[in-house]
């Protein structure tokens, strides 16, 4: 396979994507920050000295992927639709896990926004907590997904929990589809604490009505643990947008809960 960022000559060179069709692509790297467990409890529990660690770390992440073709010589400036970070604390491996989803409409793809976002990140999360852990360590940082583009689509052979509609317990990675038209759900803050779960997806044939609604039932439903979803103050997002219990829900949309939002 030719590199296809040298020239004839072995030069670097900028490929020209002019030609190339616009298609809806997508990309879904992680990585992995690890850490003492003092470090991680100081993190969890919002009592580091640098103050709100995670969210600062979002938005650097964010950031980045924004401007990647600043960071990266031969990367094309990307009007991007999407960028998504999240954090899973581990307290169990001592570490935390960083993924980034990048997507837009375009002729290039975003799998180096997206490897770049976790990057940033992971660096983020070592600046707010090295005054009181300069041990700490990035490792891992891998492209898990793409889709779209001439190459096709890829996927890593990695695996993460799945809700069924018959509540079995199924494999799925961060950004996969289901074979069948389906929802990404993710549980926010101490709500994922709550649930035990971060990422899972359902198909739209398992609910009674494809609206918010209709999620909520078909997961309390499998799992008491989601009952919690009925409480009035959990608040919805579908696609970033704030949404009711009435919202409609369609193919590959991404429904987030997370409980209310305090100042101060």
């Amino acid at each position: 396979m030719q590199l296809t960022h040298l020239n004839a000559h072995g030069e670097a060179n900028m490929v020209d994507v002019g030609d190339k069709r616009e298609t809806r692509r997508e990309a879904v790297a992680s990585g992995r920050i690890v850490m003492h467990p003092n470090t991680l409890q100081l993190l969890s529990d919002g009592a580091l000295p640098k103050g709100d660690v995670l969210a600062t770390a979002r938005i650097a992440g964010i950031q980045a992927a924004k401007r990647t073709h600043e960071l990266i010589p031969l990367c094309h400036s990307l009007a991007l639709s999407k960028v998504s970070v999240e954090f899973a604390i581990d307290h169990d491996n001592g570490w935390v896990d960083v993924s980034a989803m990048c997507r837009l409409s375009g002729r290039t793809g975003v799998e180096m926004e997206a490897l770049t976002a976790v990057s940033v990140a992971c660096l983020t999360l070592y600046d707010m907590c090295k005054a009181v852990d300069k041990e700490m360590r990035i490792e891992a940082i891998q492209l898990d997904s793409k889709q779209g583009g001439q190459r096709g689509d890829y996927r890593r052979e990695t695996t993460a929990p799945i809700v069924t509609g018959e509540g079995a317990a199924g494999e799925v990675s961060l950004g996969e589809r289901c074979s069948s038209p389906c929802v990404r759900v993710k549980f926010l803050a101490e709500l994922r604490e709550r649930v035990g779960e971060s990422d899972l997806a359902i198909g739209l044939d398992k609910l009674l009505s494809r609206d918010v609604a209709g999620l909520k039932a078909a997961l309390s439903a499998q799992d008491p643990r989601f009952s919690v979803l009925s409480d009035q103050r959990t608040l919805c997002a579908i696609n970033q947008v704030m949404a009711n219990d009435s919202a409609r829900l369609t193919d590959d949309d991404e429904v987030a809960f997370f409980p209310p939002v305090t100042g101060g």
